[in-house]
């Protein structure tokens, strides 16, 4: 039904039936959320100068994690030890990763597509406990439509197989699908499993980010 008289679309409607994409997913960190000060400033508290070195390293011993292969507090925790970190675990965790602020204009901008009829996805890198602490304490499994965790696809980004899993599981073709992250090796892997694909950040403000929409036909207000 039209909510416009004599059967006339509305501009938002009419930009959903004629546009190709009508699917819109979005990377968390970086585009939906932030660490305030970033990861170094808050991983200082425990290690100082040694922050950087030891997020480097631990990054790096997460990847397997990313693609849901092995539990990644065990490992963070050696190498806590290794550098001389006595606090627990869970505490540097909860910390530093479960440190996360969400941008309520990221928000505005998910509810704007919703509005206007468009499926609104989550596509993430992210291992177990991340994954989990975002789908529930921060809300993302009732925000998004289709919420599309590395660790659960079993293939992380900037992997082609991630975008086209994220596509069967929002059950649309990949070409209907436009993918929204901050860093452009992601970008590169959504474009070479045939997804649109466009590099944005939070630092860009997000009338950036609905004109990148509006380039694909796709409108979010």
């Amino acid at each position: 039904m039209s909510d416009e008289p004599n059967g006339r679309l509305t501009g938002s409607q009419r930009a959903v039936t004629e546009s190709l994409v009508r699917h819109v997913l979005l990377d968390a960190d970086g585009v939906l959320q932030e660490l305030p000060g970033g990861w170094y400033s808050a991983m200082e508290p425990y290690l100082g100068e040694r922050s950087r070195e030891f997020l480097h390293r631990t990054w790096k011993d997460e990847l397997p994690m990313l693609a849901g292969q092995g539990d990644y507090l065990p490992v963070l925790a050696a190498t806590l030890r290794e550098f001389g970190v006595s606090a627990p675990v869970g505490e540097v965790y909860d910390a530093v990763w479960k440190n996360i602020v969400v941008f309520e204009g990221s928000l505005d901008v998910v509810r704007g597509l919703r509005r206007n009829g468009y499926g609104v996805h989550l596509g993430t890198n992210q291992e177990s406990y991340r994954g989990g602490y975002m789908r529930t304490a921060l809300g993302y499994d009732e925000l998004f439509d289709v919420s599309c965790y590395s660790h659960d696809l079993g293939v992380a980004k900037p992997d082609p197989g991630f975008f086209i899993e994220a596509a069967r599981r929002i059950g649309a073709d990949v070409q209907a699908v436009l993918f929204i992250d901050d860093t452009a090796r992601n970008v590169d892997g959504a474009r070479a499993a045939g997804m649109a694909a466009e590099q944005w950040d939070l630092t860009q403000g997000h009338e950036v980010l609905i004109e990148l929409l509006a380039q694909h036909g796709v409108s979010a207000g």
